[in-house]
């Protein structure tokens, strides 16, 4: 994985992860970027200084209002998901492997699996993604 600064055209700056260099230059031609604070796709790599592997973690925690719009965003994608796919639970790998070998209905679908039946999943090359926490409950927050 390769990680990218990126900044748009307002001055939000945040990350990109990309699998192959030639990734970022793809995936902007083709209009899939977007700034996830203020949503232009008008998005430019920053220069940035490769990361030495050490021993401290030098990871600043995000400001408030980034961390605001992320957790705002899972959640809509959490939403969308719950209403829109199939809840499967339990017989999650099962059925997402019989829908990637045409044994089952083509439709999008969520549920559980251990963390050994993703990796079968993965490696068998059936497209998993965890599904974003849920948000917490506003009497769960400080």
């Amino acid at each position: 994985m390769i990680r990218y600064a990126l900044a748009c055209e307002h001055g939000h700056e945040f990350e990109g992860w990309f699998s192959a260099s030639t990734d970022f230059d793809d995936q902007k031609g083709r209009g899939l970027l977007e700034c996830p604070m203020c949503g232009t796709r008008e998005v430019r790599k920053q220069i940035m200084a490769p990361a030495v592997a050490g021993t401290k973690r030098n990871s600043p925690d995000l400001p408030p209002q980034a961390r605001a719009v992320m957790m705002e965003a899972l959640s809509k994608v959490r939403r969308h998901v719950e209403e829109n796919f199939d809840n499967v639970g339990d017989a999650f790998a099962a059925e997402a492997r019989a829908i990637h070998e045409g044994r089952s209905e083509d439709r999008g679908i969520y549920g559980q699996a251990t963390p050994l039946e993703v990796k079968a999943l993965v490696e068998d090359g059936v497209p998993v993604a965890p599904m974003p926490p849920e948000p917490p409950k506003k009497t769960e927050v400080n």
